[in-house]
């Protein structure tokens, strides 16, 4: 997972702010473990790879995308098998998902390593879903964008599975319950206090302190 660091301090700017080569510093992202297996017999123990370049693309069809550099050895499996999951993390996978960026598939069983429960997908053949994971995304590869360092894989969700517990009392996920953690600037975060919802700030005063109760 990169990060930029060198300033050009020799382009001041009038308000004061700093100038620094061209990064993609979008930031916080979501930390999430990708889940995949190739078709080959020397690929075909299911493997982790700790993502931060991950987003949504699409609402309908539901649609993500990743970023993987060619070099990584998951790379080569979900190239092959053209699909993968995409396993949030919460404060208890932090450091599992850690050790799965820094480690390499293709020498480390990482869910024996990490003490993981690997579960099939409901619809995809190979793809393995982390068990511990509040919420996995079960995600089919639709294209693939040569970036340069990394290429994208574009991906339709074609299922989600999450922990009972994640079911507010209304019914509705409530993934604020799961603890996620997100990536910043190179390190591991944990979300912090809710500060609004969608449309808050043109909400009426009572909808406000429905929504905002004991938050």
């Amino acid at each position: 997972m990169d990060t930029g660091t060198a300033h050009d301090l020799d382009s001041p700017r009038q308000d004061g702010r700093l100038r620094m080569k061209p990064a993609a510093l979008l930031s916080p992202v979501p930390v999430v473990l990708v889940g995949c297996r190739g078709t080959t017999p020397e690929t075909s123990r299911a493997n982790l790879i700790t993502i931060a370049w991950a987003g949504t693309v699409c609402s309908d069809p539901p649609m993500v995308s990743i970023s993987v550099r060619k070099s990584r050895y998951s790379h080569r499996l979900i190239t092959e098998s053209g699909e993968f999951t995409v396993n949030l993390v919460d404060t208890r996978l932090a450091r599992v998902a850690d050790l799965c960026g820094v480690k390499s598939g293709e020498t480390v069983d990482k869910f024996v390593e990490c003490g993981l429960t690997e579960v099939s997908s409901d619809t995809l053949a190979l793809a393995p879903t982390v068990a511990e994971s509040p919420l996995t995304l079960e995600c089919r590869v639709k294209s693939v964008q040569e970036l340069g360092s990394h290429d994208l894989f574009l991906a339709e969700v074609t299922g989600v599975t999450h922990r009972a517990d994640l079911l507010g009392d209304d019914g509705r996920l409530s993934l604020e319950r799961a603890g996620l953690v997100g990536y910043c600037h190179g390190e591991y975060w944990t979300l912090g206090r809710c500060l609004g919802f969608f449309g808050y700030s043109v909400a009426g005063e009572q909808v406000l302190k429905r929504r905002m109760k004991g938050r």
